[in-house]
C-alpha cells in the first residue's frame, strides 16, 4: 500500500470505489492523505467509515454506558432452526439485540464505530478465545444457519455466556492502545456508479484510485457475512437476494460492469491521475485480464489509459483456503498500474 500512495503527495485525494475492508481509505488517512470510499455491502461501508471517522474514547464509552443503562429487553429468537438458540447465549443474544435495535450505525459516527467493533467480535473460534460472542464459528465467514445447527449438535457445542459491554469496553481500550488518525475520510454506502453523483464535492479531485473489484464468478462476499448483515438490520437467515451485488459469472456482463463503475467515477478523476487495480478469478487468464480492464478503463473514464506496470502473485493465504485448502478458487492475483490522461 505505501508504494501504490507514493503516486500522490500529502493532500491530494484517494478514492477506492470498492471499499471492502477500507484498507485504502484508512492507509490514506494515515499518509495525510484525503480518502474517500465507497461499497454497496453495508458490512464493508461500515467497517471503513468507523476506520476513517473514530470519535473520541470517551464518547464511545459514555455511549456504551448510557445504552447499558437503558432496559434490555428479552428478545424471542423468530429463526425456527434453532439456530439462534445455539449461536448465541440467551443473554449474550438479548445484549446483541438491543445493540442491533439501538444503534444507528449510518448516520451517527459513534454508533458506526459501536457497530464496526461488534461485528468483529459478532463470531470467531470462541473456545479457543473469549473474545468472540457466538458458539464456534470461523471468524472469516459466517456459515449457513442449517450447517451450523448440525455441527454443534453433533459436537455438542453450546454457546458461551459474553457479556457483549464488557467485551466492547475491552476491544475499545484495545483499538485506542494506538492514537486513532488525525484526519478522517468519507465512506458511503452506496453502488460505485453513483460515485461522481453522490460525491459531488469531488469533482475533479481524485488523483490516485487504489482499488481491488469483487473477482468474476468466486465466492460471494454478502453471502459468506450473511450473521453480520443481520447484525446491521438484515434478514434472520441468507437469502437469494444476498448475492444482489452485481458479482458476475460471465466475462462480457463483467466488464461491462466494471466499465460502468469507471463511468460512474469519471467526473472525480483529476485531469493527471493513476488507477491502481488488484484483480482475480478462476475463469480469466492473465492476457484477458489485462485487456479487459484497460479496455474497460478506456471506455469508461473516456481518457488515455497508459499501462505503466503489471504482475502476477500467488495467492498463498485467503478465506477460501483457510477453510477448503483444496479449493480450487482463484490461486493467483494480477496487479495493474496505469497512468490517466
Amino acid at each position: 500500500m505505501q508504494k501504490h500512495l507514493a503516486w500522490s503527495k500529502p493532500g491530494e485525494l484517494v478514492f477506492d470505489p470498492f471499499s471492502g475492508r477500507g484498507t485504502t481509505v484508512f492507509e490514506a488517512v494515515l499518509n495525510d492523505r484525503r480518502a474517500a470510499a465507497c461499497d454497496t455491502n453495508p458490512v464493508a461501508a461500515c467497517v471503513s467509515r468507523a476506520k476513517v471517522n473514530a470519535p473520541p474514547i470517551d464518547a464511545l464509552l459514555a455511549r456504551l454506558n448510557e445504552l447499558q443503562r437503558l432496559p434490555i429487553a428479552h428478545y424471542e429468537k423468530v429463526d425456527k432452526t434453532d439456530f439462534f438458540l445455539l449461536c448465541f447465549h440467551e443473554e449474550t443474544y438479548d445484549e446483541l439485540m438491543h445493540l442491533r435495535v439501538n444503534l444507528d450505525w449510518q448516520n451517527d459516527p459513534v454508533d458506526c464505530f459501536l457497530a464496526a467493533a461488534s461485528l468483529g467480535l459478532l463470531h470467531g473460534e470462541s473456545h479457543r478465545s473469549p473474545r468472540y460472542f457466538s458458539n464456534r464459528m470461523p471468524r472469516t465467514i459466517s456459515t449457513k444457519p442449517d450447517y451450523s445447527v448440525r455441527w454443534w449438535t453433533k459436537n455438542n457445542c453450546l454457546p458461551p455466556r459474553r457479556d457483549v459491554f464488557e467485551l466492547l469496553r475491552t476491544e475499545i481500550d484495545y483499538r485506542y492502545v494506538t492514537p486513532p488518525p488525525s484526519n478522517s475520510g468519507r465512506v458511503l454506502h452506496i453502488d460505485a456508479r453513483e460515485a461522481s453523483a453522490q460525491f459531488p464535492e469531488y469533482k475533479g479531485e481524485v488523483a490516485l484510485v487504489i482499488t481491488s473489484p469483487p473477482y468474476l464468478d468466486t465466492t460471494n462476499f454478502a453471502e459468506d457475512q450473511w450473521l453480520r448483515l443481520w447484525f446491521l438490520g438484515g434478514a434472520e437467515r441468507p437469502n437469494s437476494s444476498l448475492g444482489v451485488d452485481d458479482r458476475y459469472i460471465r466475462r462480457e456482463e463483467y466488464w461491462g460492469f466494471l466499465r460502468e463503475v469507471w463511468a460512474g467515477m469519471a467526473d472525480m478523476m483529476r485531469s493527471e491521475a493513476r488507477v491502481i487495480v488488484r484483480m482475480g478469478g478462476s475463469k480469466l487468464n492473465y492476457d484477458e485480464t489485462t485487456e479487459g480492464l484497460e479496455k474497460s478503463l478506456l471506455l469508461g473514464l473516456g481518457k488515455k489509459v497508459s499501462l505503466v506496470e503489471k504482475r502476477v502473485s500467488d495467492i498463498t493465504g485467503g478465506q477460501l483456503r483457510s477453510f477448503r485448502p483444496n479449493a480450487a478458487g482463484t490461486k493467483v492475483e494480477y496487479d495493474y498500474h496505469f497512468a490517466i490522461s
